[in-house]
């Protein structure tokens, strides 16, 4: 992990890998809930039996679940001191690499691509790669904007 004492800190760090956080396994219990929260209960997410039988052999977590991850993970590579909140503000590109197997472990390692300024802040744009743990791609890549106000 890296701590940032504050936002010019973190500015200075543009163009380097802020961190690494702890491997998360995805059990199918997440995997379940996503799908009740989200309403997409396709067969190869819930149904075990039937995706036993299907591309992957097993049940896979929703693209859209890793993604939810990007939060908690990207919070434990990296933190900002002297700000008043980070703001999530958008992804410019996503893709989903590799899927994740149910009981897989995943992990996001965080890298600085720019800093701008912005009214009461600045805007960081991140590239976030979900490593999947055994994979020799990873499950998912995102272009990831927060903005982080003093």
């Amino acid at each position: 992990m890296t701590d940032f004492a504050d936002l010019d800190a973190l500015a200075a760090a543009v163009g380097t890998e802020l961190g690494v956080s702890d491997w998360l396994q995805v059990d199918q219990e997440r995997i379940n809930t996503f799908a009740d929260a989200t309403g997409d209960h396709q067969w190869i997410h819930v149904d075990a039996e039937k995706a036993a039988q299907g591309p992957y052999g097993h049940t896979i977590a929703h693209g859209f679940l890793t993604l939810s991850l990007l939060v908690p993970l990207t919070n434990q590579a990296t933190t900002v001191g002297g700000i008043t909140m980070g703001i999530n503000y958008g992804l410019n590109k996503v893709r989903f690499i590799t899927p994740v197997p149910s009981g897989g472990r995943i992990r996001a390692r965080v890298h600085l691509d720019s800093v701008s300024e912005i009214p009461g802040g600045i805007q960081a744009v991140r590239t976030v790669t979900i490593e999947l743990e055994g994979a020799d791609k990873p499950a998912c890549v995102a272009e990831s904007i927060v903005r982080y106000l003093k």
